[in-house]
């Protein structure tokens, strides 16, 4: 079972203003980012707002876009009480024009960007056949619409620029596996899945860096909300994983700086899987320390000689 791992607008992300080494940013040096501009869509609220704010911790100018202004204040709040650079801007990431505006007026205000994180998604339970269309399509339109129209905008101006980028996707487990109750979300980052390895190969030779993370069950308010919403169901998915827990926003957040970082400047076209082991099968033949083997009497399970 691989579980959903993206929810919309529904977390402020945890208490407030936690200590600045409570971030993701800690798991890199200081200044990792500094002088550099991030965009990441869907970035006041969730898992977003966790990359948020270890990019700004790191020395980053971090813009959030999203479609409301009440999803950015939480975080354009912290980065004035840390004296982070942050920016908040609007946009719908469903309509081509509104991300072609966002794209142009960033590289006006603040420059070229060095990182696009296409983290805006949406995501709720629903058997296919109870499916409405306008449910389909406002999935897809938000996560492989809206990631390829920012891909696209901001990787133009990155080869433009003549620096190249780097472009992280997040996307779940799932994408390859598929789940009940989520085609809509599975369908839409498979295609993510797949855009992400075509445009690394596509645009290597501008310099700009393709790669995605998979999160399997993270910690989140909204997830809670939306996905596992008691504990029983929250326990039954402890217990098919490896690691028998889920993973904190911050050990998420961190692989998407990782890979945006110098140190995985030789990475592109990859996808981390973060989820503890959960899609691995453990646990289908045997539990861990059980022993298994033929039998020591040196004889086959059927009577046979071994």
């Amino acid at each position: 079972m691989n579980v959903p791992a993206d929810t919309d607008g529904t977390d402020s992300g945890g208490p407030e203003h936690p200590s600045a080494s409570e971030t993701a940013g800690h798991f890199l040096p200081a200044g990792t980012f500094a002088g550099k501009r991030v965009v990441v869509t869907g970035g006041g609220t969730g898992l977003g707002l966790e990359m948020s704010r270890g990019f700004a911790a790191l020395g980053a100018h971090v813009i959030i876009p999203s479609r409301t202004e009440a999803n950015q204040a939480a975080f354009l709040e912290e980065a004035q009480a840390r004296g982070w650079q942050a920016s908040g801007a609007q946009v719908d990431v469903r309509e081509p024009d509104s991300v072609r505006r966002l794209a142009d007026s960033i590289l006006e205000e603040h420059g070229p960007v060095d990182v696009l994180v296409n983290n805006a998604a949406g995501n709720f339970v629903c058997p296919a056949e109870r499916m409405s269309s306008n449910a389909w399509r406002a999935v897809l339109g938000i996560v492989l619409d809206g990631t390829f129209y920012c891909s696209k905008e901001f990787g133009k101006h990155m080869m433009a620029d003549g620096r190249g980028g780097s472009i992280i996707n997040i996307i779940a487990t799932y994408a390859w596996t598929g789940m009940p109750g989520v085609v809509h979300s599975a369908s839409a980052k498979a295609g993510v899945h797949a855009m992400g390895k075509t445009l690394a190969a596509e645009w290597a030779r501008y310099g700009i860096r393709v790669n995605a993370i998979a999160p399997g069950p993270f910690e989140s308010g909204g997830a809670n909300k939306n996905l596992w919403p008691n504990e029983a169901v929250q326990e039954r998915i402890r217990a098919s994983v490896p690691l028998k827990r889920f993973a904190t926003r911050e050990e998420v957040a961190a692989q998407a700086l990782w890979l945006a970082s110098d140190a995985g400047q030789y990475v592109t076209g990859a996808t981390i899987t973060i989820d503890g082991g959960m899609s691995l099968g453990a646990g289908m033949m045997w539990e861990p320390g059980e022993r298994v083997g033929r039998p020591k009497t040196g004889r086959s399970s059927e009577g046979g000689a071994s």
